[in-house]
């Protein structure tokens, strides 16, 4: 893992609040129907002032570390805050140091295995030490880019 400096950004999209235990269990995992509606065709299509064509899960929230709950928004990247669409919500991902990683191959297994080296990383005392407070997955034709907060 290397560390860089995150640039602010905000994005609009569907949240879902989940721990890691739920998303373990299939009767109680909340994020494959997240990612389903977040993915279908049109989902963000009255979404104004997107930047891009990527897809981005912001991780916040966070009630303590990894084992703790935390909310998952998916969604776009805007210059601004517009009027949000019904069931949408708005949240500032602030620049900051992160520890970055790729997640590339076949998703979402690349993605879990990407979440498990960082699961490691904490859970070894790895440094710089995870801050829990905003986390980003940049979602692009390649794969995904984990920036997490230190």
């Amino acid at each position: 893992m290397d560390v860089t400096e995150r640039a602010e950004l905000l994005v609009v999209g569907f949240a879902v609040r989940t721990t890691n235990a739920d998303e373990m269990d299939p009767s109680r995992a909340r994020l494959g129907a997240l990612w389903q509606r977040a993915g279908a065709p049109g989902a963000f299509a009255h979404v104004p002032g997107r930047i891009d064509e990527n897809l981005y899960a912001v991780l916040n929230d966070y009630e303590s570390d990894h084992n703790g709950a935390y909310t998952q928004v998916v969604g776009v990247a805007v210059r601004t805050v517009p009027r949000l669409p019904e069931g949408m919500v708005a949240v500032r991902v602030p620049a900051g140091p992160a520890l970055t990683l790729a997640a590339r191959g076949p998703m979402p297994q690349a993605l879990i295995e990407a979440w498990q080296q960082v699961w490691k990383h904490t859970e070894s005392g790895g440094t710089p030490p995870r801050a829990f407070t905003t986390d980003l997955e940049v979602h692009h034709a390649e794969g995904a880019d984990l920036y997490l907060a230190i």
